[in-house]
């Protein structure tokens, strides 16, 4: 199984055909995998008999990808909320708050 997907991935685009490594490679070179995952950044597709069942990457990766996912979660709920008209306007927003800091809440 060969993957030809590419993707942009922070600054530059990924294919993944490139990336892909059988499970007994891992087990044989952890160490330098683990090195290289590190060092170039980019995921590493494991197959198992021929088909492709986890990806690795360095944990620099894995927490920016997380915080991405969590700002697009964020994103994807204020887009909701404008949807469902569950807004408000600033200016009333900052008056309220100004009131609340006048009256020592």
């Amino acid at each position: 199984m060969v993957y030809v997907q590419t993707e942009y991935m922070w600054g530059h685009a990924m294919k993944y055909s490139t990336q892909i490594k059988p499970i007994s490679y891992l087990k044989a070179h952890a160490a330098e995998v683990v090195r290289e995952l590190a060092e170039q950044r980019k995921p590493l597709v494991i197959t198992q008999n021929g088909e492709a069942k986890v990806v690795i990457q360095d944990v620099a990766t894995y927490e920016e990808t997380q915080e991405i996912l969590a700002l697009l979660k964020v994103l994807a709920l204020g887009n909701r909320q404008i949807e469902e008209g569950r807004v408000v306007v600033a200016k009333d927003v900052f008056k309220r708050l100004r009131k609340k800091k006048a009256s020592g809440d």
